[in-house]
């Protein structure tokens, strides 16, 4: 498998609670971004990004640190309650193409959409966070 950059959107960003816990350290670089087609909801305290057309998210682009990168994948899967084909996941791990903010550069990224049976709730009974941006909601 290439080893793909991360895009984050909640807890993983600068400032948020989980940012310093995994990524501190571990990465070469942490850049503005966005994810095209796809809307943010609140969560219990922590946002799911669910696939919608016209829709942005605001987050980061983190490439990994080459010797951190399969440790690293492992943690955030554990992370997100991801792990490929299991019908309990709250995410899926997806590539997606995010554009970088600085200029426009889109770039294959691994993200963690909601899983299918969270999808379903959130767009029935969830809390849209308006402008996609997880630190903007306050």
């Amino acid at each position: 498998m290439t080893p793909l950059p991360f895009f984050v959107y909640g807890t993983l960003r600068p400032g948020e609670p989980n940012h310093d816990r995994f990524l501190r350290g571990r990465t070469d670089s942490e850049e503005r971004a966005r994810l095209h087609g796809a809307a943010l909801y609140d969560g219990p305290g922590y946002p799911y990004a669910v696939e919608e057309p016209g829709s942005v998210v605001c987050g980061e682009l983190v490439t990994a640190r080459t010797a951190a990168y399969p440790q690293l994948l492992r943690e955030l899967d554990r992370l997100e309650d991801y792990a490929p084909g299991d019908p309990r996941n709250l995410y899926e791990r997806v590539a997606r193409e995010v554009t970088r903010e600085a200029d426009g550069t889109a770039v294959r990224a691994w993200v963690y959409l909601a899983a299918p049976t969270v999808t379903a709730a959130l767009r029935a009974h969830g809390q849209l966070i308006e402008g996609g941006d997880w630190p903007g909601r306050r």
